[in-house]
């Protein structure tokens, strides 16, 4: 497996994000050591909150909300995802799978030994931060779930999976407008065409990923968002996220573990707070499995947000964290 590391210049003055970097390394499946970057603010003594992001971001994503959580008193740890940010980067897209996620994300979690948890997760986040909450449950105490989704077999039966799958190879390889079309429309096929543009299109671009999902017009923060991949050798782990999204036949596998989570989860006898925003093109509609399956949470809607909401809602989102990790 080939490993890229961006290098360090690629990060000198990103626009609002004056943190100190974190490392640990962890071992690959092949054996090879790879480095895992995270942030860790605010009081050792202060109650911990684990933010993860999504695709296509990294923890540059959780920078304007950090010193609000570590103002109320939090300890506040961001890793960047193996393939995004400063942690290493496998460098082709079939060293990247689901379970390896799951598996790299608990490696970290079990080195630096972390209890007494929030997670808030967003986006893939999600997706890897319930496996892993549910492998590790004893490690946390509450669930922030925004903007994401776990997909089960009860969420995708084999017809539904079956029907994706004979859809894929007519969906046609999009450019990122043709993308902003399918999510605007609605359509059963919207995801496929945002798979394929990742997965195939030759004019992928972490920065037109944001103009897609997000109102992010300031070229500062931009080019904070693509700072981690100074060309394109660097985001095959990006590309692939969509594609491991378990919908297809051959993805069967993920929903079982994540049928697994879910049984985990559905017993959890911490809080949860579901928030997702109003605006998401992609996950909208989520929060009703996680209403309907987690039926004590805590159910807010963060106003005026997109897919980003720690982008453009930081200080509602934070407030929200605050307020229900007040309440015990």
């Amino acid at each position: 497996m080939q490993i890229l590391r961006t290098p360090e210049t690629q990060f000198d003055n990103l626009f609002e994000y004056g943190f100190s970097p974190n490392y640990i390394n962890i071992e690959g499946e092949d054996g090879q050591a790879l480095r895992m970057h995270y942030l860790d603010e605010g009081p050792r003594d202060g109650e911990p909150i684990l933010c993860l992001h999504g695709q296509p971001s990294w923890s540059y994503l959780y920078r304007k909300m950090i010193p609000i959580l570590t103002a109320a008193g939090y300890r506040v740890l961001a890793p960047d995802l193996i393939g995004f940010g400063k942690s290493d980067k496998p460098g082709a897209m079939d060293d990247y799978t689901y379970s390896g996620h799951v598996r790299w994300l608990n490696l970290w979690l079990r080195k630096l030994d972390l209890t007494g948890l929030t997670l808030v997760c967003q986006d893939w986040g999600g997706l890897i931060g319930l496996r892993v909450a549910a492998d590790q449950i004893s490690r946390f105490k509450r669930l922030v779930v925004a903007n994401t989704g776990l997909p089960s077999t009860a969420m995708i039966s084999d017809e539904m999976s079956g029907f994706l799958g004979q859809m894929y190879p007519a969906v046609p390889v999009p450019d990122a407008a043709m993308v902003r079309e399918q999510f605007q429309s609605g359509g059963p096929g919207a995801f496929l065409y945002w798979v394929k543009y990742a997965s195939e299109s030759p004019s992928f671009s972490v920065r037109d990923v944001f103009g897609l999902l997000s109102g992010v017009t300031d070229p500062r923060i931009l080019d904070g968002y693509v700072a981690p991949f100074p060309d394109d050798r660097y985001i095959a782990g990006a590309r692939k996220f969509p594609s491991l999204v378990p919908l297809l036949p051959h993805h069967k596998a993920e929903r079982l573990a994540n049928d697994a989570a879910w049984a985990v989860l559905e017993k959890f006898t911490g809080r949860t707070l579901i928030a997702f925003s109003d605006g998401d093109p992609v996950t909208k509609g989520g929060d009703a499995t996680f209403k309907a399956r987690i039926p004590g949470a805590d159910c807010i809607t963060i106003p005026n947000a997109g897919h980003f909401l720690q982008e453009d809602e930081p200080a509602a989102f934070s407030s929200a964290i605050i307020d229900f990790m007040q309440k015990g």
